[in-house]
C-alpha cells in the first residue's frame, strides 16, 4: 500500500478528527492531573497529526508535530 492510496479524503479527515479528539482528551487529562494518561493521548494525537502531514506532504505540519514527538518522548524518558 503507497502513500498515494492512503491519502484519500475521508482516510485523512478520520485521522485528523480522531487526532485532534484524542488531543483535546489529552488537554483535559492535564487539566485534572491525570498523569501518565495524558501523555499517552498527547502521543495518539501527536503520531496522528504527524501522518497527516505526511499524507499531505505537509513539511511543516509533520515538523512541529516530529519536534512535539521527540520533546515528549525525551520528557518520558528522562522522568
Amino acid at each position: 500500500m503507497t502513500v498515494e492510496n492512503l491519502s484519500n479524503p475521508k482516510l485523512v479527515f478520520s485521522i485528523k478528527w480522531a487526532a485532534s479528539v484524542v488531543q483535546i482528551m489529552g488537554y483535559a487529562a492535564t487539566g485534572f492531573g491525570w498523569t501518565p494518561w495524558n501523555l499517552y493521548l498527547f502521543l495518539v494525537g501527536v503520531v496522528g497529526w504527524f501522518l497527516v502531514g505526511v499524507l499531505w506532504n505537509d513539511r511543516a505540519l509533520m515538523l512541529v508535530h516530529l519536534v512535539a514527538l521527540g520533546a515528549m518522548i525525551a520528557g518520558m524518558v528522562s522522568s
